[in-house]
This record gives structure tokens, C-alpha cells and sequence, in this order.
């Protein structure tokens, strides 16, 4: 059984053909899929899908794309979703300097009050960091030992330095499409160095489609080209990474 460990099924690419798409994927062999929260409305979408299929889970929170018009009004709306039964993390939250929609300052403010949010309600976090991974390290830093259940580090894109870092932090590493990309040399320096035991795969879906389908619109079925990246790096079998990987999933989110 697959892990699908980051997944956005309920964003709009997906609805012509949503329900088709996910008994294909459910047939393909996937057996859980976490489906991360974008802003508030997604969030809702995502614990819909949990009850409409049994191999979905939620993740509810605000990308940092998302925080400028935050209240904290919206981080009670949060609280009280994570009473749903299948809500079983945080995320996705985070550090996005890439586009920067809001300021640092903004988007630091949110991500920590979604941090306390994890601590208040035992829940693991599913963090974003783009082009921000110093800032996102020190303040993951500062909070990690009063997380009861850590988190993974959604598309991870730092060095295998600071991987190895949140790993002794109990963090672990998610590892998608990328690897598959030609200029992944960093990519594949991490998944070589660090454990299988803190690795947990994701596609991200609809974004970052592995090679040979890039360009094209992402889903979970194409968790077997990143399964299969991470085999050969490791010499390893493609059913020793799908088990150890699962396991890794449910143990980080308590399935």
C-alpha cells in the first residue's frame, strides 16, 4: 500500500473527473492519502473528501501564500476542524520567499501561531519552505521539542546538512517529483544520505508531476516513478520502500 503523504485532491484541476481519478487511484494500490490544506476553504474541501472516501485524511491549515488577510478567527475556525475525526495534521503551513505574497514578518506570525495551534491539539505539522529554509529551520527549532508529533518537511528542497538536522529533531523528509528532475543534484545527495525510516513520500498533486509525465497534471498513481527514483538511489527493492514509507506515514499521523 502506497502512502500518499501530500496531496491536494481538492483543488479545482480535478473537478471533471475527481472521483474516477481516485478509484483509479485507490485500485493503483494506494492505500492512504493526506490531503493538505491550502487556506479555510480548502481546509473544508479536504474534510469533506475524508468523508466521502475512506483512504483520504486531512490536513488543515493556511499556506503561507494564503496569511495576509489572516485573523484569529480563522485559527479557531482551524481548531474547531481539527475535531473532525480524520483531521490528523497541521498544514500546510510555512515560509514562502519565493513569491512572498506577504511580508516575512506576516507570514512568520501565522506559521507560528499554526505551530501552537499543532502543540494545543497533539497534532503533527506539515510544513512549506520555499527559498526560506534558514528561517524555517530556526523557528522549527524553537518550537520542535513542545510538538508532541513533529512533522515532515513537505518537498523538501534544503541541504543534506540541515535534512540531517530535522531528522535529529524527529522530523521527517518529504520526497516527491523533483527527485526525478535532472537538476535534482541536491535532491539526490539527500535521499542518498539520510534513513529510509525518516523519508515519506508525496507527489503534491496537481503540481510538481514526476518525469516522464512532467508538464501534466499530477496524481498519486504517479507515486511509482518517485518509489522507484528512491529504490535505485538506495539499492534497494521497490516493495522495501513502499512498506518502510507507509509505515513511516502512519506512524507520523497515527493511522
Amino acid at each position: 500500500m502506497y502512502f500518499e503523504s501530500h496531496a491536494h485532491y481538492d483543488d479545482e484541476a480535478y473537478n471533471e473527473d475527481r472521483h474516477e481519478l481516485l478509484m483509479k487511484i485507490k485500485e493503483a494500490g494506494v492505500g492512504y492519502i493526506i490531503n493538505a490544506g491550502a487556506d479555510i476553504v480548502s481546509s473544508k474541501r479536504g474534510i469533506q473528501l475524508t468523508k466521502e472516501y475512506d483512504f483520504i485524511y486531512a490536513a488543515v491549515g493556511v499556506h503561507p501564500h494564503s496569511v495576509q488577510d489572516l485573523q484569529d478567527a480563522d485559527i479557531e475556525e482551524l481548531r474547531q476542524m481539527t475535531a473532525e475525526p480524520k483531521v490528523v495534521a497541521i498544514g500546510e503551513i510555512g515560509l514562502d520567499y519565493y513569491y512572498e505574497h506577504s511580508s516575512k514578518d506576516i507570514q512568520k506570525r501565522w506559521f507560528d501561531k499554526q505551530i501552537q495551534l499543532a502543540k494545543e491539539t497533539n497534532l503533527p505539522i506539515i510544513i512549506h519552505s520555499r527559498e526560506a529554509a534558514q528561517d524555517t529551520f530556526e523557528m522549527v527549532q524553537s518550537h520542535y521539542k513542545t510538538l508532541s508529533k513533529r512533522g515532515v518537511i513537505h518537498c523538501y528542497s534544503g541541504s543534506v546538512e540541515m535534512a540531517k538536522e530535522y531528522i535529529k529533531m524527529g522530523f521527517y523528509i518529504g520526497v516527491g517529483g523533483v527527485l526525478t528532475f535532472k537538476n535534482a543534484k541536491r535532491m539526490v545527495e539527500v535521499v542518498e544520505e539520510i534513513p529510509l525510516e525518516h523519508i515519506l513520500i508525496e507527489t503534491d498533486a496537481p503540481y510538481l508531476t514526476p518525469v516522464p509525465h512532467r508538464g501534466k497534471r499530477n496524481d498519486s498513481t504517479y507515486l511509482v516513478y518517485i518509489v522507484q527514483a528512491i529504490a535505485d538511489l538506495k539499492n534497494l527493492t521497490v516493495e522495501e520502500v513502499v512498506k518502510q514509507t507507509a509505515h513511516n506515514g502512519k506512524k507520523l499521523f497515527s493511522l
